[in-house]
């Protein structure tokens, strides 16, 4: 059931969402969620599972915790089959970029094309190797690709796999996003080996972390998730001009859905001030992600 508003009116339930309540944190103007999915059933996923998260539910979120921009990420049941980012891209105008998959032969002319879509970057999903549809010899050819047309490549690893990886990110020609804060062992959290190689790649200037997905880097869970957050706070106190915040609804990896109004007021707690919140949600992404 939807909660009743402060003006007697009841705020919309947004599906893959718990709660109805707005967040305590004012979304500055021209705050950026950066890291989402969408699921259409007008598109026939890769892996024909017909789930329903569409860019008109998601419009709801964003009326709920109060961001205008977005920023969509491919979902893995396309595979490199773009047609439902682009789709939802054209629905969210001039406040939407994307984030795409392809293969190693992908033509100049769908760069192209994906680039007058809104698509600013390449994603490349290494984490679960049951699900990879890229692999990680494609990154330094194709990154070479794309660095002309000003975009990135985004990695989700884990933090074994950025240590070993280390090497080639370094060297990538275009601008690296890391997903997820790293997916460092919450047991370990900043004290692992891969939270000194991703500060060794902020401080060379061309990298960038989201801070997303905080029930994918804890074992103390919600509504704190204080040991993801320690992380975060670390990254904070070392990279913000580097950080850009993610929702990562619709939370495909959580049977129980989180309160995304709590996850954004976790930035109260992972950003203490107001300037430093305003550049993760406003002046980061809109460099990253080229919003004018």
């Amino acid at each position: 059931m939807s909660e009743e508003a402060p003006d007697g009116r009841r705020e919309p339930e947004v599906p893959h969402s718990a709660g109805t309540s707005k967040p305590a944190l004012k979304a500055p103007d021209g705050a950026c969620d950066s890291h989402l999915h969408i699921i259409d059933p007008r598109f026939a996923p890769a892996d024909d599972n017909r789930q329903r998260m569409t860019a008109g539910d998601y419009i709801l979120l964003q009326r709920r915790i109060g961001t205008t921009r977005a920023v969509v990420v491919q979902a893995k049941q396309y595979g490199v089959d773009n047609a439902c980012l682009l789709d939802a891209l054209r629905q969210l105008g001039a406040n939407g970029r994307g984030v795409a998959v392809v293969g190693a032969d992908v033509s100049d002319e769908e760069l192209e094309r994906l680039h007058a879509g809104g698509v600013r970057g390449l994603r490349f999903s290494l984490w679960n190797p049951a699900e990879n549809v890229v692999s990680l010899d494609m990154i330094a050819r194709i990154a070479a690709r794309i660095a002309p047309l000003g975009w990135h490549v985004q990695v989700h690893m884990m933090a074994d796999q950025i240590a070993d990886a280390k090497p080639l990110l370094q060297r990538l020609p275009c601008p690296l996003v890391i997903d997820h804060m790293g997916r460092l062992p919450p047991e370990e959290g900043e004290r692992h080996p891969a939270f000194k190689d991703m500060a060794d790649l902020l401080a060379a200037g061309n990298c960038w972390v989201k801070l997303a997905g905080a029930y994918l880097n804890t074992t103390e869970g919600p509504p704190h998730y204080a040991d993801a957050t320690r992380v975060a706070q670390a990254l904070v106190r070392m990279a913000p001009e580097r950080l850009v915040w993610g929702s990562d609804w619709p939370h495909i990896t959580e049977a129980h859905k989180p309160d995304d109004s709590r996850l954004f007021d976790l930035l109260l707690t992972w950003a203490g001030d107001e300037a430093t919140r305003r550049a993760i949600l406003v002046d980061n992404p809109a460099r990253l992600y080229q919003f004018a």
